[in-house]
This record gives C-alpha cells, structure tokens and sequence, in this order.
C-alpha cells in the first residue's frame, strides 16, 4: 500500500515537472571526479577571500554555502535574510561566499537549512492545520525561490532544495512536487535535497532531481574507539541497502552531509550524547577513513560535503565536528586527492 502511494506521488510530480519545464537529462554513474566538499559554517561578520580558499588545504573542489533560514517551534512563519542574522546566513554575505568560492576555482552547492527555535532540527518539524500549512508552504517557498535566483545569477553548480524536513516530505509530497517546478523554471543548475539518513526512503520526488541527496549519520559502533576493520564491515549491509536504492532510481547517491566528532563514542550517532563529550581524535580519524574506504570508490557514489568548515578561528582540541587542525584532516587530504 505505501509502495502504491509512493508510485502515485512520482507520477504527479512527473505530470507536473513535464508540464511546465524540461526535465533535465539523467547525470550518468561514471567514474568522474568526485565531488569532495565541505559546509561552510557562514560567519557572523565579512570574512576575507582567503578563508573559503583554507579548504583547498585538504584539497577540497567544491563547498556547501548555507542561508540558514528560521522558524519558532512548531509555527508556520519562516523568517530568512533578517537584521539578527550572520552576515553569512543573509543574501549578501550568501553571494560573496559563492564569489569567493568561484574566484578560487571552487564549485558551489547552495544549500537553505531550516533552523528550528527550540529545536534546531527540522526533522521533527510539523503543522497541525491546513491553513498553517498554506502558509509554511508560501514562506518557505519565497525563501528558497529567492536563493535559486541567486544560485542562477552566480552559476552555482548545484541547487539543495531543502534539509532534513522528515516530517514534511511525508505529510505534503505534493508540495515539494510544486516547489521543484517553480525552482526549474528559475535556476538551470542541479538539483537535491538533503533527506536524513533514516528517512531518504520516504522521499517520494527523487525522480524529479538529479543526485539522492543523503546526510549520512547512519549509527555504526557502540565502541569508545572502533577500529576502521570494525566499521568497514558495519557499512556493509548500508552500503548493500543504498546500492539496491540506486538501483531503483538509476541517480547518483551524494552525501549531501557526513562527518564525525572528535570524541568518544563518535560512531554511535551524535543526537545520543549531552554535551560533555571527551576528545578523541583517533575515533574520529578512523570514522572517516572507514567512509572513504567503503564509499569513494564506488562508481554510484558522487561524493560529499563533510560537515563542517569554519570561516573564523576553532580551538584546536574542540569535540566538534570540524575536521579543520585535527589529525583527520591528512586522511581527508589523502582521499580528496586520490579520488
């Protein structure tokens, strides 16, 4: 039954792409360069040229840029390009990030993420009316209309729709249908969305885009310090699942996110801790190893974006994702240049 209503979603969504655009031509799985990025962390205030070329030190080709836009707990407003935001998050800052991307030989994936108040995710993000909504639908349009423009003006390559809004793909298929026809008609770059990794299968419009875009938190040891031979074979029925999922769509899979702390327990999946995690930079060297080894190489695998990068100074011992002067940055420098 769900199946069926997956298919019939798809069908919509073709009728309606078909209708009002030409549908752009299936990327082939070929052995091209991989896509070997990283989100950019939008700085607070104007930053110079030099610190979106600092990903080039782990020969990084492309980055993500994120406007973050906002909304309050479980309200319909979206508010985005505000007085309260970072310089980054707001149009300005936006086109001078992909500027100084483009001037350093980068290409650009634009990514709009919803900020939750109360929250910060937007997986769980839901409405309880109609009229809420009509509303949601209309704000959030304008916000991701206004940077596919943007996306358009500043030839950026690829065009992220949307992040992790697990909830809403389920609840209004049909409008995500109705966005990525207003999107196609305004910019003529690629197109993904970024689905959480416990939800990509219930994405029912990637017919409709050109990667399967997945951020790739899937929870792996349970171990303080898992040995990379311990998570190669733990990624070998995901890797099995998400292979059979190409299969279906025939589309490249894009990590649209992945990454690791460096701490403890890294593997488990980050939402489980509370903060007080223990430095630990072999942990999170071998995560990363364990990915590259297990997915780079794979014809069907476009790449990613590892999460995050920062434009402004981070300690050195931080717990945090960023990858940036920890001793995982020369396993991500290897793989970067190799594939």
């Amino acid at each position: 039954m769900f199946l069926n209503k997956i298919v019939f979603l798809q069908i919509i969504c073709f009728l309606l792409l078909v209708s009002s655009t030409n549908l752009y031509a299936q990327i082939p799985l070929t052995n091209t360069q991989k896509v070997n990025g990283a989100n950019l962390v939008s700085p607070p205030s104007l930053v110079a040229q030099s610190t979106v070329a600092s990903v080039k030190q782990i020969n990084a080709n492309w980055v993500a840029v994120i406007p973050y836009a906002f909304t309050k707990g479980h309200k319909p407003e979206v508010y985005f390009n505000t007085n309260f935001q970072w310089w980054g998050e707001k149009l300005e800052g936006t086109q001078q990030l992909i500027k100084y991307a483009k001037n350093e030989g980068l290409k650009v994936m634009l990514k709009p993420h919803i900020w939750v108040k109360g929250d910060g995710w937007a997986g769980d993000y839901t409405l309880k009316s109609e009229t809420e909504w009509k509303l949601f639908e209309q704000q959030y349009s304008n916000y991701a209309l206004a940077y596919a423009k943007i996306a358009q003006q500043h030839h950026v390559e690829l065009f992220c729709m949307a992040t992790e809004f697990r909830q809403v793909v389920k609840e209004r298929p049909q409008f995500w249908c109705t966005l990525i026809r207003k999107i196609r008609k305004i910019y003529k770059g690629k197109l993904t969305y970024a689905a959480n990794w416990d939800n990509y299968q219930n994405v029912s419009f990637w017919n409709e885009l050109d990667y399967i875009g997945i951020d790739i938190y899937f929870p792996l040891s349970k171990e303080k310090t898992p040995t990379v031979e311990e998570l190669n074979k733990l990624w070998i029925p995901i890797r099995n699942e998400l292979k059979a999922f190409t299969n279906v769509y025939k589309k490249p899979i894009l990590f649209t996110e992945y990454g690791y702390k460096s701490a403890d327990y890294s593997t488990a999946g980050h939402w489980k801790t509370d903060g007080s995690e223990v430095y630990n930079a072999i942990a999170q060297k071998n995560a990363y190893q364990s990915l590259y080894e297990g997915f780079w190489n794979k014809k069907w695998i476009a790449g990613g974006f590892l999460w995050k990068w920062h434009l402004t100074p981070t300690q050195h011992k931080n717990t945090q994702f960023t990858p940036q002067l920890k001793p995982v940055s020369s396993v991500i420098k290897k793989y970067y240049k190799l594939y």
